[in-house]
């Protein structure tokens, strides 16, 4: 028995809750899965796990078990990580999971510098704003924008994006420019960001010197995708804020314009979040690095090239 890879297969057992969660993981057939936690039971004369048709359950070894297991898999990682490090360079797959804005305009066009800088390092993308099971998919890290609140992830702040607001010239046409921002409470409408950790919409944060007003305006549509959330602003069916370099272009094309430019928007933390159990392994390392590099280089628009002013 090979006792090191039984070792990982229970360790993925355990922490996919189920045989077949494990198997999809690890990209291995259920049978020699099962066959491999089987023969580590065997090799330590005890039961690891209490298999159910339904579920499986650690027993009081497997946890026992599990936890060292864990701690010795995590230092022949970053044994085997500093050694390839400083020979071959970091290597393997990488799963990360980002909203599809990030991906768009962050990651994917300067993804050919980073391949030059690790060309051993195997990219896998998840688009989306979805909640994610760290574990069970296989996940290695995550961008994400705001405060992470899971107590159970390990967050690195990457960098800061400017918020602004904006609308569409439709949507000024119909409804008017608003001059404060308790004019959104009333004859405006917002397009909502439904924030799939907190389960709720996110409310408006504006601040002007000392003056700062949070407001949770009437929205038409929320959405949970930073990509939809800019396109419903572009339709004219409300307000939002986003960041600079998410609605540059449309800037340009004239298709939003900034309104109440006198008035600082929350800003907002980009960080790298991980699961707590998982080893932070070079290749993870080094994409971090170079993902703030990119963050920091964002460039802000020039101020007062696209802002409402009405026809007379």
């Amino acid at each position: 028995m090979d006792q090191l890879s039984a070792m990982r297969v229970f360790v993925r057992v355990v922490e996919t809750g189920n045989f077949t969660r494990a198997a999809t993981a690890l990209d291995m057939p259920k049978t020699t899965v099962t066959n491999m936690v089987q023969g580590l039971e065997a090799h330590l004369s005890t039961t690891l796990l209490n298999r159910t048709t339904r579920r499986v359950m650690v027993t009081t070894d497997g946890a026992l078990y599990y936890e060292r297991a864990l701690q010795i898999l995590s230092e022949i990682d970053e044994l085997d990580g500093s050694m390839s490090h400083s020979q071959a360079g970091p290597s393997g797959r990488l799963r990360v999971e980002m909203a599809g804005a990030f991906a768009d305009l962050i990651v994917i066009p300067n993804l050919c510098d980073f391949y030059m800088s690790y060309p051993r390092i195997q990219l896998d993308i998840g688009v989306g704003d979805r909640l994610v099971d760290y574990i069970a998919e296989n996940v290695d890290c995550a961008l994400r924008g705001g405060t992470p609140t899971d107590q159970s992830l390990v967050a690195r702040k990457v960098g800061e994006l400017k918020m602004r607001t904006f609308a569409s010239p439709l949507y000024l046409e119909r409804h008017g420019a608003p001059t404060h921002p308790n004019d959104l409470t009333e004859g405006h409408l917002a397009v909502g960001y439904l924030n799939a950790a907190a389960g709720r919409v996110l409310s408006m944060e504006f601040c002007r010197g000392d003056e700062v007003i949070e407001i949770s305006p009437r929205y038409a549509i929320s959405v949970n995708d930073a990509r939809s959330y800019v396109n419903a602003i572009i339709s004219g069916i409300g307000v939002g804020q986003a960041a600079s370099f998410m609605v540059k272009d449309a800037v340009a094309r004239g298709e939003l314009v900034e309104i109440l430019p006198d008035w600082e928007c929350e800003v907002l933390p980009l960080y790298i979040v991980y699961p707590q159990t998982r080893h932070l392994s070079n290749k993870v390392r080094v994409f971090v690095d170079w993902l703030a590099k990119r963050v920091q280089a964002l460039k802000e628009p020039e101020q007062g090239k696209a802002r409402w002013e009405a026809a007379e």
